[in-house]
């Protein structure tokens, strides 16, 4: 059978070695801090996003309506968002 020589498997382990770390450069890593998974290192220089916190009820507009409903049964008032 045919066998390998030397060099051809140092060429080879050289070039498995330049496909793996080519591989790891240009696709980047992760790390974890602090229960957060990081996609790169440069996250520090990200603009920060904040989400301020929404309405306490989950159904602000379902309240708003029971309430206008009951509003109008009683007579009290015909629309509570009149200016």
């Amino acid at each position: 059978m045919f066998r390998k020589s030397n060099q051809t498997r140092k060429a080879g382990s050289a070039l498995l070695a330049a496909a793996l770390l080519a591989s790891s450069v240009l696709t980047g890593c992760q790390t974890t801090v602090g229960g957060q998974t990081l996609p790169s290192g440069y996250y520090l220089f990200d603009d920060v996003q904040y989400f301020p916190a929404g309405p306490e009820y989950l159904l602000p507009n379902q309240l708003q309506a029971l309430e206008q409903y009951k509003l109008e049964k009683q007579g009290i008032g015909n629309d509570l968002d009149a200016p």
